[in-house]
Parts: C-alpha cells; structure tokens; sequence
C-alpha cells in the first residue's frame, strides 16, 4: 500500500466504490504510509457524491420521529455523519507524514468501522424507502478537517475528541426516542455504533497526546485551549462522562467541561 492509495480512496465519490475501498486498505499492510514522504494535497472538497445538498445547519428540517418520515431524516443525518467519517479517517492516514505505523493502522482501521456503519444506516434507510442523499445535509465535519490540516494535533484534539466525541453525549438520547417510537432496528444499529465509536475517540486521545507531550505542552490544558481557540469553548452539554472517561479523558478536562457548560 502506498499513500496515493489512501489518497484515492478519499477522493472517490461513490458511496458503494468507498467502502469497499477503505476496507481493502485496512485488510492491508499500511506500514509503508509510516515512509511516506513529500507534501500532502489539500483537500477541500473531499470524493462525495452530487446529494445531499449541503446547506447550513440552521436550514436543516425539523423533523419529528412520531413519523417515518422524520425517523428517515434522522437516520440519513447519521449516516452523513458516519459518511464524513470515512473521509476523516482516510484523510488523517493520508495528510499527516512522519507518524508511528500504528497510527496509519489506527486511521484505516476506524474509516472501515465508519464504512461498515454507514451502509448498515444506508440499508436501513432503504426500508424506510430512502437512500443517502434523499435528505439535505450540512458540512460542519469536513470543515473542521479543513481548519485543523496543518497540524496532526490539532485535528487530534478537535475531530475525534470533539466532533465525534459529540456522538457519545447524543447518542443515548437518540436511542431512547426511537426506541419509545418503535423503531427496534434502528435502535440495535445505533447500539453498535455507539459500543464502536468509543475506541475511536481513544484514538484521538491517544495521538493527541503523543503529539503534545514532545512540544513540552500539557495535553489537558492544551486541549481546553484549542475548545476556546476554535469552537468557541465546545459543544455544550450533558455529556456521556462514562463514555468519555472509557475513550480515556482525563477527570480534569471532564471537570473543565462540566464547569464551562454547567
């Protein structure tokens, strides 16, 4: 395997053609990405498909999961999520040089959980009579994959720990609402995702310190540092603090998050 394979698989657009490239890069041997060398391309525009239209967040539809319709809705805005996801994951493994090969191992590991979650979503929503792109949708992942390019601790800190981090507080409540609705397949395919995606906020965790313990920073104090720097404090609470002391957060960022949002 070699970098621009990475590369090309990030840059496909299919949904379909993706996954399964991302897992042929997983079920095979990255060690070589931990030589890669030169400067990575800038992405600005990952391979996606045309839908969904990417609108901002606030003209996103209401909907409520009393429906199917509205249960539909959710789902494809988790499997967007879980599609960004992919991206993330190759994207990490392709622009950040100079890393441990246990790092290009973690990265392609996770972009195939997220591929794995993304067509079990899409499947679903096939039930529902929908497929991925039915739906508007909104870009806030990949445009913190873009602010955070420059530097691999940064992203650490911020897209795992933060941005998927989110899925660990919200997920619980999704699937307290959709289990009230009926909705029993769902629910079993949320269950998983949310067993899987505790990993992989550790991972963020884990290279986030590796990267910062060289630079003589403190990982707490610099990850509190960088919320305020670029996300305004975070996301507000509540916080699944069980999930997140299990992805290995410190008791003294969860006790900066539970006083800034208290």
């Amino acid at each position: 395997m070699q970098i621009d394979d990475v590369h090309a698989a990030l840059m496909m657009r299919d949904p379909a053609q993706k996954c399964a490239a991302t897992r042929a890069l997983h079920a095979g041997d990255s060690s070589a990405l931990a030589e890669a060398r030169g400067t990575p391309e800038a992405v600005i525009v990952p391979g996606r498909p045309d839908a969904p239209a990417l609108v901002h967040p606030a003209k996103l539809a209401k909907r409520g999961l009393g429906k199917p319709a509205g249960r539909a809705a959710l789902i494809h805005a988790i499997a967007h999520i879980e599609f960004n996801a992919i991206n993330l994951g190759l994207d990490a493994a392709y622009r950040f040089r100079g890393m441990p090969a246990a790092f290009y191992a973690d990265w392609l590991s996770l972009a195939a959980d997220e591929s794995r979650h993304f067509e079990m979503l899409n499947n679903r929503l096939a039930d529902y009579g929908f497929t991925y792109g039915d739906f508007d949708a909104h870009n806030g992942l990949w445009e913190m994959a873009v602010k955070t390019a420059h530097d691999v601790m940064i992203r650490m800190a911020l897209v795992p720990r933060v941005l998927e981090a989110r899925g660990l507080d919200v997920t619980p409540g999704m699937i307290e609402k959709l289990r009230q609705a009926g909705d029993s397949e769902t629910v079993a395919i949320l269950e998983v995702i949310l067993e899987e995606e505790v990993p992989h906020v550790e991972i963020g965790t884990r290279w986030f310190r590796y990267c910062a313990e060289p630079r003589g920073l403190d990982p707490d104090s610099t990850f509190t540092q960088l919320l305020d720097e670029y996300m305004n404090g975070g996301p507000p609470g509540p916080y699944n603090f069980p999930a997140r002391r299990q992805a290995k957060f410190s008791e003294n960022e969860l006790d900066w998050l539970a006083r800034r949002h208290s």
